[in-house]
């Protein structure tokens, strides 16, 4: 059964690319445009990965990071920031939430899926 990934993108060109290269690579996937749907998607679905845009409205990524990680049920999901800051203070916020990795945008399709994969992994073995 293919790993069920959610993916939080405002932009719809981004979010477009990132389920196609995704959804190649065989995982299902699920997009949403703000950050009020993917913690409501996040608690639904409880996705194998989260790959969540930072600059979103309604609830910034940050946000939505700190309410996945607070909750019981969402709280062991990795996440993985996508975002346009490369500002070391901002990567490191997101870090000190809880997430798992980030990649800057504009990132490279075929990159963005070897991180997925390794968090995947990573997330996998710390279970098993």
């Amino acid at each position: 059964m293919p790993q069920t990934i959610l993916v939080a993108e405002d932009q719809q060109h981004i979010r477009s690319l990132i389920e196609y290269k995704l959804r190649n690579a065989g995982y299902t996937v699920v997009g949403v445009e703000d950050g009020v749907a993917a913690l409501q998607q996040a608690q639904i679905l409880k996705p194998q990965l989260i790959l969540l845009d930072v600059m979103m409205p309604l609830m910034t990524g940050f946000e939505v990071l700190a309410a996945l990680k607070q909750n019981d049920e969402t709280k062991t999901i990795p996440v993985l920031l996508v975002t346009a800051q490369s500002k070391e203070e901002e990567v490191l916020k997101g870090l000190e939430l809880g997430a798992d990795d980030y990649i800057t945008k504009p990132f490279s399709p075929n990159e963005l899926a070897a991180r997925v994969k390794t968090v995947l992994l990573r997330a996998t073995k710390s279970r098993g």
